[in-house]
């Protein structure tokens, strides 16, 4: 004997609107309560399973007008989607039948007895309903019924998922908050609010020295925002599967020491701490071992457990005399670090990779809202191009336009030709779109890919921080031998080749260096040495 199934609550969030439109059904569905079998649970469940199919099919296959329309559609898809999930759950848990009750009533059913159990469940269901004579069956169906009337209500879908006024129904982001609080971090360079919208995901140019509690606590609040938006307008997008992805791009990178913005410090961090071993057997004075610079030698007495510090030369020197050596002087040997300096590195370096693992998901953010950004920008440009009139008048047409049913409201204004629009949100003229030459596309291999629209932002780009992150990637300086450099094999081979004349132009003293011997001749060193070993001089 088990009662009828209740209206199952999947989605907390998404499901309190639903609730309350099939309040009256979930009190009918409570009160009345029959005696089902195991069979009988999981033909209910089947058939559950088969209508949520078909309204998902429904909803997929029905056209939505604007973009408010595909948010409350796709809120209503994931709903049926976890109530679907429920079912099946529940019926996969009595196909297992791990205490074999659904064995025994198969059993009982095709036994030798069987008619005799037929007319003991029978029996059964007239006692009950002869002690409930006010109950009703409510069959599924109903349910189902209900749940479609209140899709097709308007008034208690609005509360399915909330916008601000300034996230106009989800498509634009609502950042002002955040910015407040980077325009109160200290030492970060103070932008306008357009300029913050297109960077506020550059933190890799913010130094790592200002990355303190203020910062954390900003970065949390914007990937809290983030977070909470993309839930609001993509309810589908497996987004606990793309921070997993994150996660593991980010631990990969942490540990070879490539993420944005933090690179370079971690490579210094683990030369400081590790080192790497030097071969002497190639250098036959401590001259040549000196040109190998100082990080470099740094790294060699390091990885012996040597004095680090002082001069190129001294560091040379130093690293020299351990060659051939087995043991090697004391006096030489660095003191090793004690353990509440350890424990204090150790912990900045969590503190680092905590922040740094933040940054990694402000990424992902960023890269998921990239449409709402451009276009949140397009409208706050749209915006602040009018004057206090317009901006009521606007204000006054929004709320009006709220307040209509007319679901072609939300429509884009007519643009076969994909114009850019203007500050009044309409495309502008063909010729001043051709004027400006944005029927050109420039495309640039060094930063992923990317498509410029005229000559202009395709000049202007190459000083932009999309174009400057990827030639940090590369390995090369954005100078001005780069310009209108797109292509990463072009801007390798220059870089090379660069580097070659540089080389050349390094001062060689063997070469370059002057001597003048007894007779006032002058030659370079390698000559006079040749001269003096012979004592011609």
């Amino acid at each position: 004997m088990r009662s009828v199934v209740k209206y199952r609550k999947a989605n907390q969030t998404v499901g309190d609107c639903i609730e309350k439109g099939l309040k009256i059904v979930s009190i009918l569905i409570d009160v009345c309560c029959i005696m089902e079998t195991l069979l009988e649970q999981q033909r209910r469940y089947h058939e559950e399973r088969e209508r949520l199919v078909k309204l998902m099919v429904d909803e997929h296959a029905t056209k939505k007008p604007g973009e408010k329309e595909r948010i409350h559609s796709e809120h209503r898809l994931k709903y049926l989607m976890e109530l679907h999930h429920h079912a099946t759950t529940q019926l996969r848990e009595l196909y297992e039948d791990k205490d074999n009750e659904r064995k025994a009533e198969i059993a009982a059913l095709s036994g030798p007895n069987e008619f005799n159990e037929f007319y003991a469940r029978l029996k059964q269901i007239k006692q009950f309903y002869k002690s409930h004579p006010a109950e009703v069956s409510v069959p599924l169906s109903v349910e189902f019924e209900e749940m479609i009337k209140v899709y097709n209500n308007p008034d208690e879908m609005s509360a399915l998922v909330e916008f601000t006024d300034e996230e106009g129904g989800g498509r634009y982001l609502d950042l002002n908050e955040c910015y407040e609080l980077y325009l109160n971090l200290r030492g970060v360079e103070k932008l306008d609010y357009i300029t913050y919208l297109m960077s506020f995901d550059h933190v890799f140019d913010i130094p790592r020295e200002r990355k303190n509690r203020e910062y954390r606590k900003y970065i949390e609040t914007l990937n809290n925002y983030l977070h909470s938006f993309i839930l609001r307008i993509q309810p589908l997008l497996d987004l606990e599967g793309e921070l997993v992805k994150v996660e593991l791009d980010f631990q990969r990178q942490w540990l070879q020491g490539a993420f944005p913005g933090w690179s370079l410090k971690e490579t210094e961090s683990a030369l400081a701490n590790t080192g790497a071993h030097l071969d002497l057997s190639a250098f036959s004075s401590w001259e040549e071992l000196a040109s190998l610079g100082l990080d470099r030698l740094k790294s060699g007495l390091v990885a012996l457990g040597l004095k680090c510090g002082g001069t190129l030369e001294e560091r040379a020197q130093r690293l020299f005399t351990t060659k051939g050596k087995s043991t090697l002087d004391p006096a030489l040997m660095a003191k090793k670090p004690t353990t509440k300096s350890a424990n204090a590195q150790t912990r900045e370096n969590e503190r680092n990779k905590e922040i740094a693992q933040l940054e990694a998901l402000l990424y992902k953010y960023a890269e998921l809202l990239s449409e709402q950004r451009a276009a949140t920008k397009e409208n706050v440009q749209r915006k602040q191009a009018r004057t206090g009139g317009e901006r009521d008048d606007s204000d006054v047409e929004a709320s009006e336009s709220d307040n209509d049913d007319d679901p072609d409201a939300d429509d884009v204004p007519f643009n076969p030709k994909n114009l850019p629009l203007g500050w009044d949100g309409k495309p502008i003229p063909y010729w001043l779109y051709k004027l400006h030459g944005l029927n050109i596309s420039y495309n640039c291999e060094i930063c992923g890919n990317f498509t410029y629209k005229g000559p202009k932002a395709f000049q202007r780009h190459f000083a932009e921080w999309r174009h400057a992150h990827g030639m940090r990637c590369l390995g090369i300086p954005n100078t001005a031998h780069f310009a209108n450099v797109t292509q990463i094999e072009d801007a390798i081979t220059l870089w090379e080749k660069l580097k070659s004349q540089k080389q050349s132009e390094r001062w060689v003293a063997d070469q370059e260096e002057e001597f003048e011997d007894s007779l006032g001749n002058v030659v370079n060193r390698k000559t006079f040495e040749d001269l003096k070993r012979q004592g011609l001089l």
